[in-house]
């Protein structure tokens, strides 16, 4: 079973120096229907205006993963990392015991669009962990490339959750298969462009909840980037 949920339907806020898309119920949006899916509990669309970003705050038991799509996301913590994370970085963040970081936006012009999303991890109370990996528009072209695991395979970055985020680019005849294992739900969101998924068509912002299949199949994308989370 496929069901799909369109992007308008989602949560939104406008904080003025932050636009944001909540695919779950997040801060002041709030919908019993949409609390999560699985151990995914937060996917937000961000966008952050130039000078601006989220001060110093804390988190606990979370894996957090920061998913660039333009502009740039500094970012600092109290395990002292600092970087900026661009287009391509995949950045994770182990909140464990507890962890205070910042992300901001520090160019003078243009907006930082990314990604927010929180996994709840399969541990509690583990020591906070941090990590970057960079991933090509080419190693993600026409295929779901294999971003964040449980066991950092492939150059993934590592989840303290039976879980995997797989990224890919799509456009014209490119296609991809993904084959679901018993037992397993799969959650897909599309970030931008539009494809279809077992011929159903999904556009931007729009996101396939996905239970009971054997397999995807992806395909007829225009300028389509999408993720999908293999849970448990």
């Amino acid at each position: 079973m496929i069901t799909l949920r369109k992007s308008g339907e989602r949560g939104y806020a406008d904080h003025g120096w932050l636009k944001s898309f909540h695919s779950f119920s997040f801060a002041g949006y709030r919908d019993p229907r949409f609390m999560g899916f699985g151990p995914l509990r937060v996917i937000n669309e961000d966008r952050i205006a130039p000078g601006t970003g989220f001060g110093t705050h804390g988190h606990r038991d979370m894996e957090i993963i920061s998913y660039v799509l333009d502009g740039a996301l500094a970012h600092q913590d109290s395990m002292g990392n600092g970087s900026v994370i661009r287009p391509g970085d995949v950045q994770r963040m182990s909140a464990g015991s507890g962890v205070m970081h910042s992300e901001f936006n520090h160019e003078k012009q243009g907006e930082t669009h990314f990604l927010q999303i929180w996994i709840e991890p399969a541990v509690r109370g583990i020591a906070p962990g941090y990590e970057e990996k960079h991933f090509s528009a080419a190693d993600k072209r026409g295929c779901l490339r294999l971003v964040a695991s449980p066991d950092g395979r492939e150059g993934s970055v590592t989840i303290h959750q039976d879980a995997c985020v797989h990224a890919g680019l799509f456009n014209g005849d490119e296609s991809a298969r993904f084959a679901i294992a018993p037992g397993r739900r799969v959650y897909l969101h599309l970030v931008r462009g539009q494809l279809t998924v077992n011929e159903l068509l999904i556009q931007a912002g729009d996101a396939a909840m996905i239970s009971g299949e054997s397999e995807l199949a992806i395909g007829e994308g225009s300028d389509a980037e999408l993720l999908v989370f293999d849970l448990p």
